[in-house]
């Protein structure tokens, strides 16, 4: 490989939406007032990050794989209840006010064994959110968003790469969440 960029990629662990709940976020995200700069985030890119592992060296994209492929976190159901304006990163995402006992294990293990790998971030919390728009320069008024219910049945590993017109993803491997006990 010739570059850094050919030798690393940008990795995360994260749940994508089935295609119900999709469909109810491209509506609800269309009808929020959003100024004219801002970006709507495509449907195709929705997703809610459980772990963002970062820029991964080659030599640790298997190791990071196995990373998933050893949770054996239970199936969960959580709510996107509100939307919220973050000014720093200047988005508007569609956020869960209660996070699942499962969620939040599964944020655990997967934080612990990238840290072990030299890799996790150090997050403060989980806050779980679909980004909906982008560029929102202004905090816009936000209307009460109508409660959107989302099972989760897996998780995947997710590359992120810079394209012409915003990030894009692929999934690299998918993990199925167990059944309840």
């Amino acid at each position: 490989m010739n570059s850094r960029a050919e030798s690393t990629r940008r990795l995360f662990f994260a749940l994508t939406p089935p295609e119900e709940v999709r469909a109810r976020l491209v509506r609800a995200a269309d009808a929020l007032p959003l100024g004219t700069a801002a970006r709507r985030v495509a449907p195709e890119r929705y997703h809610l990050t459980v772990a963002f592992a970062g820029s991964v060296d080659a030599a640790l994209w298997s190791a990071v794989q196995c990373v998933g492929a050893r949770q054996r976190a239970k199936r969960f159901e959580f709510t996107l209840a509100a939307y919220e304006y973050w000014p720093k990163p200047e988005v508007v995402v569609a956020a869960a006010r209660q996070i699942p006992t499962a969620l939040e294990g599964l944020w655990r293990a997967l934080h612990e064994e990238l840290a072990a790998l030299g890799l996790a971030l150090d997050p403060k919390r989980l806050r779980p959110h679909v980004t909906l728009a982008r560029q929102v320069a202004e905090e816009p008024r936000l209307p009460a968003m109508a409660a959107l219910a989302w099972r989760a049945d897996s998780f995947s590993l997710m590359r992120s790469e810079t394209g012409d017109t915003g990030p894009i993803y692929t999934v690299l491997d998918t993990w199925p969440l167990l059944d309840e006990e």
